[in-house]
């Protein structure tokens, strides 16, 4: 048959593969039934047409020579077994005794004729597989003596917990013996599931975290991100036991002790070498320099030679630049933990998690509790993180920023891409769009052999080829169309127009306090119109949400007015307003309860604008992601039909394609629109205004997102 393939090849050079396996297996199957060269063309003749236009001569010329190849082989084939003594007719009886005690004398590894054994070479060697597990045993002899004898003083590399709050070691303690066996830092999880309740999130899963990497994890909300990560955390997964996880979840527990503090005794390992130099010292001391001072004095200057390499001494200043980066003035370094709010404590949790340095760092949505300043040192300061760091995010700059790989969730897999996100949505798309064209292609291939099968199934000169095609179709790979996801789309409610002037402060002013040298803000003059889509940015606790809830008239201006439109209504959208929700209804209950009266459907149809729909309206709220929480408040706000939306972090539990939404809604929506946000994606889609609340002022910036991110980086420089 090979010389046969040969010349098919030869006669006709663009045969496809499927084509010319299907000639191949005719030709092999019925070799032995061709009489003549027009057998083999009726057989497959239409198709070495189809293939290439060429004179019904010459394609019968060709079967003709192909005909003669396969008798040439037969023949060959013939002579070749009659040689080998294969099918050769008995002439007379034989013994099988006698050939038996015949084949014993001449072969003496065939103790039988029934009974075969394997080849030499294929032969273990008893005495070389002996030594080889003798040369094994003795080495595992070896590691076994230098595990349990070689660490002095080590430090427990293992966390158990999912809180950075626990945090127990940094690194390996610099006193361990350095012959102690190197372990392997990568992660392979295999065929997982991960289920919540009845609802399977993961099956069949397949997860790999390489030393050093950055993995992004994204995905639709309601997937499983969060999930993941906490069964990654509390080892629900099989993880090695030597590799030190930490997941940055629980905010830091309040007491007396200092922000720095707080981050330096995170350090195990530093503290354990401290408490060693103050306990070898004051037993140098009261030993007075008799015998045991040498013995003291060695060991005090191995923990000084273990204290250089673990850099005790440069561990608080490296602690103070991370919370520096993150927020905390020098001041602030020196106060104690329980002054500070819940969201600052977060910061000092995700602080003592960056300083600690764990094998594997999980991070869920840490840009949600930062400003866009620490979220820009953040993005510089993973781009070196030199352990492996997997973090879900939603904040599509910081995910083409920071990680080196994107783990996407999709259909209960995890799909793994290598780059940022960029990256990924552009190797994603080729991806989906070679996949429809092989779909595409198997279809119409599909198709033209159904045609074939069709138009000659009843011919009974045709039947071999009929047969052979319905076997070609069956061995064909089920292949299935892109099956896109749905597009998500949230629509904010029509309103009537309304002249201006809509929205006016001037020369506000506002403290807490009532205290003129308290003031959060002085002279503040700005206005707004139902065209406006501002932006109001500056770091935690400028004032940004303060000045949001003067323009709402939550809180009066301590100095200075402010003047709204009689019609004016706003929608006020808080960033604790999903916390606020009632978890134990479903959505459209908790809209039956605010806005009694209306028929059900009307409830579904507000709900449906904002992606709620189908059975996610009848799930209790508790069951929800946070993303479909978000949404769910965001319907409540606008049940209220508000003209003005006043947005205040609205994208902190929305997923990529929601805050894309959100983003396209908020431009073609015709309320006015004041924001603030910490996703740059988002205020350079919306925003066409930007307030700036710094050094007790609020101004409008020219230049935009672009003139504010110039400002920031230069200060970093500084």
């Amino acid at each position: 048959m090979a010389v046969c393939g040969e010349y098919i090849r030869s006669q006709f050079p663009t045969i496809d593969d499927d084509l010319y396996q299907y000639v191949e297996g005719i030709l092999d199957s019925s070799k032995d039934d061709f009489e003549d060269g027009d057998e083999v063309y009726e057989a497959i003749g239409e198709v070495l047409h189809e293939v290439a236009e060429k004179p019904e001569n010459e394609v019968r010329q060709i079967c003709v020579k192909l005909l003669e190849m396969l008798k040439g082989n037969a023949n060959d084939g013939e002579v070749e077994r009659r040689k080998n003594g294969v099918n050769k007719v008995l002439n007379a009886p034989i013994h099988l005794g006698t050939m038996a005690a015949t084949l014993e004398a001449q072969v003496e590894q065939i103790k039988s004729i029934w009974v075969t054994t394997r080849d030499d070479a294929m032969k273990v060697d008893a005495k070389k597989l002996e030594k080889a597990e003798a040369k094994l045993q003795q080495k595992q002899e070896k590691r076994s003596n230098t595990e349990s004898t070689g660490r002095v003083n080590s430090v427990s590399q293992s966390i158990e917990s999912a809180s950075a709050s626990q945090m127990t070691s940094k690194k390996d303690s610099r006193m361990e013996n350095k012959g102690s066996v190197n372990k392997t830092q990568d992660i392979r999880i295999e065929n997982f599931d991960v289920a919540y309740g009845d609802r399977v999130l993961l099956q069949g899963a397949d997860l790999t975290l390489a030393f050093g990497r950055r993995y992004g994890l994204i995905g639709r909300n309601g997937l499983g991100k969060t999930t993941l990560l906490r069964m990654i955390s509390s080892k629900q997964l099989r993880i090695p036991s030597h590799i030190r996880v930490l997941h940055v979840e629980q905010e830091v527990a309040g007491n007396e002790t200092s922000a720095l503090e707080s981050v330096l005794e995170c350090d195990h390992e530093r503290n354990l070498l401290l408490d060693k130099e103050k306990e070898l010292q004051a037993a140098i001391e009261k030993d007075g320099g008799q015998n045991a001072g040498d013995v003291l004095g060695e060991e005090l200057n191995r923990v000084y030679e273990a204290m250089q390499m673990a850099e005790v001494d440069k561990a608080p200043a490296t602690a103070s630049a991370i919370l520096s980066g993150l927020g905390f003035t020098v001041e602030r370094q020196s106060w104690p933990t329980k002054s500070f709010s819940g969201g600052w404590r977060m910061r000092l949790a995700l602080a003592r998690a960056l300083f600690s340095k764990p094998d594997l760092l999980l991070l869920d949505e840490p840009t949600n509790m930062l400003d866009i300043k620490a979220i820009l040192w953040l993005e510089r300061y993973l781009q070196s993180w030199p352990t492996t760091l997997l973090v879900v995010s939603h904040d599509r700059n910081f995910l083409d920023t920071v990680p080196t790989d994107i783990l996407y969730l999709r259909g209960q897999k995890i799909e793994a891409y290598r780059g940022n996100y960029e990256q990924f949505a552009k190797t994603k798309g080729e991806r989906e769009r070679n996949q429809q064209r092989e779909y595409e292609a198997q279809q119409a291939k599909r198709a033209h052999v159904q045609e074939f099968i069709d138009r000659f199934r009843y011919n009974a000169n045709r039947a071999s080829s009929v047969q052979s095609k319905i076997k070609m179709l069956e061995k064909l790979p089920e292949l299935k169309p892109m099956e896109k996801e749905g597009e998500v789309t949230l629509r904010f409610p029509d309103v009537e127009p309304l002249s201006p002037p809509i929205l006016q402060l001037n020369e506000v002013s506002f403290s807490y306090t009532g205290d003129a040298n308290n003031y959060i803000f002085t002279g503040v003059n700005l206005t707004a119109s139902l065209q406006s889509r501002i932006c109001i940015v500056g770091e935690n606790g400028a004032g940004k949400t303060t000045l949001l809830k003067i323009i709402t008239s939550a809180l009066s201006p301590t100095r200075g007015t402010v003047h709204v439109h009689r019609n004016l209504k706003f929608g006020y959208f808080s960033q604790h307003h999903v916390d606020q929700l009632d978890m134990r209804v479903c959505p459209v209950e908790l809209l039956q309860n605010h806005f009694p009266g209306k028929p059900i459907e009307e409830y579904r149809r507000m709900l449906g604008s904002f992606g709620i729909s189908g059975n996610l309206a009848l799930q209790t709220i508790s069951s929800l992601s946070g993303g479909q929480k978000s949404r769910v408040a965001f319907a409540l706000m606008c049940a209220a039909t508000p003209n003005f939306l006043v947005l205040d972090e609205p994208t902190n539990h929305l997923d990529i394609e929601s805050i894309e939404a959100l983003g396209k809604a908020l431009n073609i929506c015709q309320a006015g629109v004041i924001l603030v946000s910490h996703d740059e994606r988002l205020i350079r889609m919306v925003c066409t205004e930007l307030w700036v609340c710094a050094e007790g002022s609020v101004r409008c910036i020219e230049g935009g997102f672009d003139e504010y991110r110039r400002i920031i980086e230069k200060e970093f420089e500084v």
